[in-house]
């Protein structure tokens, strides 16, 4: 191994240590606990190093984001694997997201309320937001009219989004989960759309 290739692998790895600290660090304490200093104290690094590879707290929280889609979106993709059928595809998609927002916190509260310099729906979207989007559409395009599938998939994930922050929020009456799973799986499907 070259000098470069030791170095470049050290780079990696210390970059990987100053997400997994934020990363833990907001689970235990909130973002407002994550800062600069306090990394760099968990870490063991210097403040400089740490903003060689981040230029602010902003971009941590995008780098967090981006690892939470990446997460998500093979959860997803594993979830839809495992039905045999379009509509517990989208069951089980549902369910895959509400627990991944309910396991992970602060890292979704990352990737969907923090202000981050993130583009979402535009040409320069990051592919893991990307991926993540194709997933939903994958499990309500079955149920889509003629060339609205990502439209049925933006209205299906503002759904689930309500869901999982009402939910982590405590707005919602926890004996009635499945039920509002199953609803909601209902309408996209258009299964009970006359009751």
């Amino acid at each position: 191994m070259t000098v470069n290739e030791r170095r470049a692998r050290e780079r990696e790895q210390r970059h990987r240590l100053i997400l997994a600290k934020a990363r833990a660090l907001a689970e235990t304490e909130g973002w407002d606990a994550v800062t600069t200093r306090r990394l760099s104290a968990l870490i063991e690094y210097s403040q400089p190093v740490l903003y060689s590879h981040f230029r602010n707290k902003d971009a941590i929280v995008a780098a967090v984001a981006l690892e939470g889609f990446a997460e998500l979106t093979e959860a997803l993709r594993r979830a839809r694997s495992v039905s045999g059928h379009a509509r517990g595809a989208l069951t089980v998609a549902v369910e895959t997201y509400l627990d991944f927002a309910e396991a992970n916190p602060a890292v979704y509260e990352a990737m969907f309320t923090r202000t981050v310099p993130l583009p979402f729906a535009q040409e320069d979207t990051p592919e893991p937001l990307r991926a993540g989007f194709a997933e939903i559409e994958a499990v309500v395009a079955p149920y889509a009219y003629a060339h609205h599938s990502a439209t049925l998939a933006e209205v299906t994930w503002a759904a689930v989004h309500g869901l999982a922050t009402l939910t982590r929020d405590h707005r919602l009456r926890p004996e009635e989960h499945r039920q509002r799973v199953e609803v909601l799986v209902d309408r996209v499907t258009g299964r009970g759309a006359g009751r």
